[in-house]
This record gives C-alpha cells, sequence and structure tokens, in this order.
C-alpha cells in the first residue's frame, strides 16, 4: 500500500510565502479572458504567470503576453505539449524551483502566482506540487483553485461517458474548486441557468459561485481569497498527498492538432503566407457546421491580407468570435497558427483546407472569374438606405488603404450622377460583396462572351493608392456595416 504523507510543515510563515491561484476550467470556459483581465487590471501586484497548453503551438502568448504590464519574459512562462497534472509536472516542478532561487537571490519581488491549467487537467495533482515538494511549500502557499464553467456547455461535458478509470475533467475541476466562476451567464435562459448552478452545487456544496459574463470579475474575488482547504480538499481527492499515485489518465479519443506557419520547414504542414478573409472565414464556419460536435475548443492568430492588425479568434463546439485585435509588431513575423482540440480530428485533412484559403493571385482571379458582373457593365448600386444610383464597373477585386482590414472588394463602380454615363467626372465608389441587395443590373445585357476579367491586384500600389478622387467607400453601408465578415 502507498505511503500516504501528512501536510508538510513549513518553517516559513504563510504571510512571507507568496501566494499561487490555480485558475481550471474545462476546455472555452474563459480561462484565458479571465487571466488578462487580472493582468490588465489595477491592483498594484507583481504576478508571475505560468501558462499551460495542451497541444504543441503556443496560442495564448500572443493573447496575453501584450496585455500584461510585465516586460521579463521570464514572470509568463508556457508550459506546451501536455497537461502539468500529468505528462509535464516535472516542467511546472522546476519552474516553481526557478521562481523560488530567484526571489532567495533578490532579482524578484512577488505578490503571487497564477498558473493556469489546460482544458483538460485535473487540478488536484498540481495542487499536490505546493503540498509535497520541500522547497516549493518554503516558497510558495496554495491560495485557492479558481474554476471556470462555461454555464453554455458544461452540462454537455459533466455528462461525458468516459472509460474506467479516465477522469471526467470537468467534474473533477468543480469537485476541487475553492470558487466557482460561472461564465457566459448571458448565453442561457434563466431556468436553465439555474439548473446548471443546481448540478455545480451538487458536486461541490461549499464552493461559492459567483455569476458573470467575459470572465469580468472582481480581482479580489480571485486572487488572496485563501480559500484552500487542504481537508475539505481530501474529500474531494483522497489520494491528494499520496506521491505514489498514479498519474491522471485523460480520455484518449481527446487529441489535438497544430497548424502553424512559423513551425521548422520539415515539420510544418500548411504552406506560409497570409489569409484570404472571406475564405478563412467561411472555412471556419463549414468546420463548426460539419464538425462542431468533436471540436471541443479551437483557437488562433490569423494573418490576414491586407491587415495590418491580427485577427484573432476562439470556438466551443459551434459557438464562435472573431475580431481583428492588436496590430502586428514591425518586427514580429506575419505567421498564422491555430490549435484544435477535440475528437475525430484528422490534422492532414485540415492542413489541405487550411491552405486553400491562403491569397494568391490564383484565388483573387477565381474570385473575380465567379463574380455576376464584368468591368464594363452597367449596374445600379445602393447608396443609401433606399437609394440606387446608375454606374459602371470599372476595377475587379479592388482595394484601397481606407478599406476595413482583410476588405478587397468585389467591384469599384463609376456612378453617373455627375458627368453622365462614359465621364470621368463620375465619383467613385466601392461594393463591399456582390449581393443582390447593394449592386444589381441596371439593364438587360446583350448576349456576348466576357473576355477575361481584369483583376485589380490588391498588392500593387498604384491600384490601392490612386482612387481617382473617389471616396473609396460603399456609401450603401457608410464604410462599416458590410465591410465586417462575422461568422455567426
Amino acid at each position: 500500500m502507498a505511503l500516504l504523507v501528512e501536510e508538510m510543515e513549513v518553517d516559513t510563515p504563510d504571510s512571507d510565502r507568496v501566494p499561487v491561484t490555480i485558475i481550471t476550467g474545462f476546455l472555452g470556459s474563459g480561462k484565458t479572458t479571465l487571466l488578462n483581465h487580472i493582468l490588465t487590471a489595477t491592483h498594484g501586484k507583481k504576478i508571475a504567470v505560468v501558462e499551460n497548453e495542451f497541444g504543441d503551438v503556443s496560442i495564448d502568448d500572443a493573447l496575453i503576453a501584450r496585455n500584461s504590464h510585465f516586460t521579463d519574459d521570464e514572470e509568463i512562462v508556457e508550459v506546451l505539449n501536455g497537461c502539468i497534472c500529468c505528462s509535464v509536472r516535472g516542467d511546472l516542478v522546476k519552474i516553481l524551483e526557478k521562481l523560488a532561487a530567484r526571489t532567495r537571490a533578490g532579482e524578484l519581488a512577488l505578490d503571487g502566482i497564477i498558473i493556469e491549467t489546460t482544458g483538460m487537467a485535473d487540478p488536484a495533482p498540481v495542487a499536490q506540487t505546493f503540498l509535497v515538494h520541500d522547497e516549493i511549500a518554503e516558497f510558495a502557499r496554495l491560495d485557492g483553485i479558481v474554476t471556470l464553467v462555461d454555464a453554455k456547455h458544461v452540462e454537455r461535458h459533466l455528462n461525458a461517458k468516459k472509460p474506467k478509470g479516465v477522469v471526467n475533467e470537468a467534474s473533477a475541476q468543480v469537485a476541487f474548486a475553492d470558487r466557482l466562476l460561472l461564465n457566459k451567464t448571458d448565453l442561457v435562459k434563466p431556468r436553465e441557468l439555474e439548473r446548471v448552478e443546481a448540478r455545480l452545487r451538487g458536486l461541490n456544496p461549499f464552493a461559492p459561485i459567483v455569476r458573470c459574463r467575459q470572465s469580468t470579475v472582481s480581482v479580489d474575488s480571485v486572487l488572496g481569497i485563501h480559500g484552500f482547504d487542504l481537508q475539505r480538499a481530501l474529500q474531494a481527492s483522497p489520494q491528494l498527498l499520496n506521491v505514489d499515485a498514479l498519474p491522471t489518465q485523460h480520455d484518449a479519443s481527446v487529441g489535438s492538432v497544430s497548424l502553424d506557419q512559423g513551425a521548422p520547414r520539415h515539420m510544418r504542414t500548411v504552406l506560409p503566407g497570409a489569409l484570404d478573409l472571406e475564405l478563412a472565414q467561411n472555412w471556419i464556419e463549414e468546420l463548426l457546421h460539419t464538425q462542431g460536435e468533436d471540436i471541443f475548443r479551437m483557437k488562433g492568430v490569423l494573418n490576414i491580407a491586407h491587415a495590418a492588425e491580427r485577427f484573432v479568434f476562439h470556438a466551443v463546439h459551434m459557438s464562435f468570435s472573431g475580431t481583428f485585435e492588436a496590430p502586428w509588431a514591425d518586427d514580429e513575423p506575419r505567421q498564422s497558427k491555430m490549435v484544435f482540440i477535440g475528437k475525430n480530428l484528422d490534422g492532414a485533412a485540415l492542413a489541405a483546407s487550411f491552405n486553400d484559403c491562403r491569397a494568391t493571385p490564383e484565388s483573387l482571379q477565381a474570385k473575380a472569374e465567379a463574380l455576376r458582373f464584368a468591368l464594363g457593365d452597367e449596374i445600379e448600386c445602393k447608396t443609401g438606405a433606399d437609394e440606387w444610383a446608375a454606374g459602371e464597373v470599372v476595377a475587379l477585386m479592388y482595394r484601397a488603404d481606407e478599406m476595413l482590414p482583410g476588405l478587397v472588394a468585389p467591384y469599384k463602380v463609376r456612378l453617373d450622377d455627375e458627368g453622365g454615363h462614359g465621364h470621368a467626372e463620375g465619383r467613385c465608389v466601392w461594393v463591399p460583396a456582390d449581393d443582390e441587395e447593394l449592386i444589381r443590373s441596371r439593364r438587360r445585357r446583350s448576349a456576348r462572351l466576357r473576355p477575361p476579367p481584369h483583376v485589380c491586384d490588391p498588392n500593387d500600389h498604384e491600384h490601392s493608392h490612386d482612387h481617382d478622387g473617389d471616396d473609396a467607400v460603399c456609401e450603401s453601408c457608410d464604410g462599416h456595416e458590410h465591410g465586417h465578415a462575422h461568422v455567426q
């Protein structure tokens, strides 16, 4: 029988030990959003962050490091390709030992440590690290385990059937929590929310439940809560202090696929190059429609052609959000990378379909050939809520600097509103989509063979800046309404 180790006594008083907060929660529950909220809040605390990624590609570094107040890379440390509760637990120990050594040497004066686990982590082995390792226990104390709960999807994961001996990670995270943050409450109905909350209390009647949206809570409800209780933790995990206990067994059917344009060439499955915004969003939408049930989590940072900003997206099952965020740094490689976590993931198929989203001359030509109108066609363009103006198509696949990030307009139109048809005095606008609600035929055209479409290369400096005095904006959307393409 394995020896059960008692909680070790430490010489350092609690007030002199660095408080540690473990942030856990199933995939897509909002852990990174909470971490960003804490790091950007005004609290005056010096915090070290240990961030764990299930896959082998770092995504959250692009989302966390730029938002923090710190510049020392060693204060935000990533552990990749496994869970710190089992396969890469030794890495966590080494990181904490290094932080302890730097603190003793006077290089660091930490007010706290935050450990963000993967969505697949069992928090008990992570907590054990602070109870059975002499050096770490003298340096730091476990202040509390905060579990994020996705109100919309948690029941699906709590109900998931697991093979014998395999932990249900979602249940373990709830049961072991010192505080539960019931997140995304705006996505469920009140009756459903009450049912979820009752389910959580059944698994853990001791942890306070805080309802929130977008992981927005007071920092005081997460840090310095003095929430960890060893005796209560032992009720949830009787083997907590057993150093010889078997490591957590995860569901082998759940895996990850990483796509990274910055990977070494011999390891790269995706081709380099910027992505076409429309093709990329259609690709994501199709993935969620066909494989959403099996995709527990999907997130990435994309390099979109004709956009100075990164496109950052997140998806949980069929729920998607994506937006342009901070600009790419001048010395930063503009490379797309993403991670998929779920079941039945085909890495080769994902890589191949991703490659089809790149912005190439061929893809631009194909989009131009699929347009309804050709150069010289006489059309009507919507210029107001109920207003249409006659004009002529003068360019296909048009791009100007004034346009929204990533947008290449299918049409540039010269209106007949000033000089009449055929006169150069007509002002020019661009039409953001090949949509009957925005652009339509003015009259029946004679049957004729169209010449190959002349495509305006958006990368051509001359085309991008020579507007011929045009507004470079489709007045039907005031430059905004139709410029954003959102995946639902």
